[in-house]
């Protein structure tokens, strides 16, 4: 018995072994060892970092990125220049799945056929505030003056402390009062299993995550279970949506910009496009929360004398007139390279003097 059980043990090793070196020779997702770097309210990699992204279990889009000198996934590095334009927002900005030239911030040089460098600051999974505090950071690093902010629909719900979407500052989403919400520092184990490839595989490309598969293993669901009914809202705002929901989401729009504009106010002191992203054509899915407050984010941005791009009316036109998607693919809802650059030329004519 137990020879049996160590003649297992050494074929698990070796199983294990033997998939890390298979793994290690394919674009798995590698670590990209994000932290409090330059800033203690910006994530961002380490200077010069290189590392792999791919999507999914098959490993589409692999991409090789390298950060650069302010540890953003830029080839361009970032220096006081007061002529610079700051493209700021999510991961539809960094759009790590994409070629570099093929990226916002090089499509936008390229569309303003300008001496202008476009430092491109997209940090995945972060909301207004946290743009807030990109906006600081690059007018008091770089000198920069004119920006062009990459909003998504969801992206003011997602300012609420708790959201999953916060880097450090956000709002109580009960007071509305702000508040700092840092992320912790890696466990040990974290750390080590970064430099695992079948960890990262696991973690990155299946998105396993124990605490989720504990929960399923230890419950049970049938057909007509609520949970597994629901789904998010599609399309616009029903006329049934109660009066106290629609007030509530515009008191969070309203405390989200106020805030934003406190931090960021200051330094948008040259021109400031924000482009706000929509649905593309029944595609994306969305809850009623965000479709609520689209619009009156929207109003509440002009009505401050800012210029907004609204990018529902151009996907429709664009749908119109072709067949061609705009989405990297039905497994990932980020723009394409086609997508992109139908985006980047409204923001390119929208800075025009």
């Amino acid at each position: 018995m137990r020879r049996r059980i160590l003649l297992s043990l050494a074929g698990l090793l070796v199983t294990l072994v033997s998939l890390e070196l298979l793994l290690r020779a394919l674009p798995v997702s590698t670590a990209t060892l994000t932290g409090y770097h330059f800033d203690r309210d910006l994530l961002t990699y380490p200077t010069g970092h290189e590392w792999t992204v791919s999507t999914g279990w098959d490993l589409r889009n692999p991409q090789r990125l390298r950060s650069n000198n302010w540890g953003y996934a830029s080839p361009r590095d970032f220096l006081s220049d007061r002529s610079a334009i700051a493209l700021i927002g999510d991961s539809y900005v960094e759009a790590s799945m994409l070629d570099a030239s093929h990226r916002p911030a090089a499509q936008l040089e390229t569309q303003l056929g300008t001496s202008r460098p476009v430092y491109g600051m997209g940090s995945p999974g972060t909301a207004l505030l946290d743009y807030a505090q990109r906006v600081r950071f690059a007018a008091e690093k770089f000198q920069v003056r004119d920006f062009v902010i990459w909003l998504e629909v969801g992206d003011v719900r997602q300012a609420l402390c708790g959201s999953g979407n916060v880097q450090s500052r956000c709002l109580d989403p009960r007071t509305l009062e702000p508040r700092i919400e840092r992320l912790p520092d890696p466990s040990w184990l974290k750390r080590v299993a970064r430099h695992s490839a079948l960890a990262q595989y696991f973690a990155g490309q299946l998105k396993f995550r124990s605490a989720t598969f504990l929960a399923a293993l230890l419950s049970r669901s049938t057909p007509d279970d609520p949970i597994r009914r629901a789904t998010p809202a599609v399309g616009t705002v029903g006329s049934g949506a109660a009066p106290d929901d629609i007030r509530h989401a515009r008191r969070v729009v309203d405390a989200v910009l106020n805030r934003f504009f406190e931090v960021a106010g200051p330094y948008l002191v040259g021109k400031t496009v924000f482009i706000v992203d929509g649905d593309r054509g029944g595609t994306q899915r969305v809850n009623n929360e965000s479709l609520m407050q689209r619009q009156y984010l929207i109003d509440g941005l002009r009505g401050r004398g800012f210029q907004v791009v609204d990018l529902e009316p151009i996907y429709a036109e664009h749908a119109a007139g072709s067949p061609l998607s705009l989405e990297v693919g039905p497994y990932d809802r980020h723009l394409n390279a086609l997508g992109v650059q139908l985006v980047m030329g409204q923001a390119a004519r929208s800075l025009a003097p």
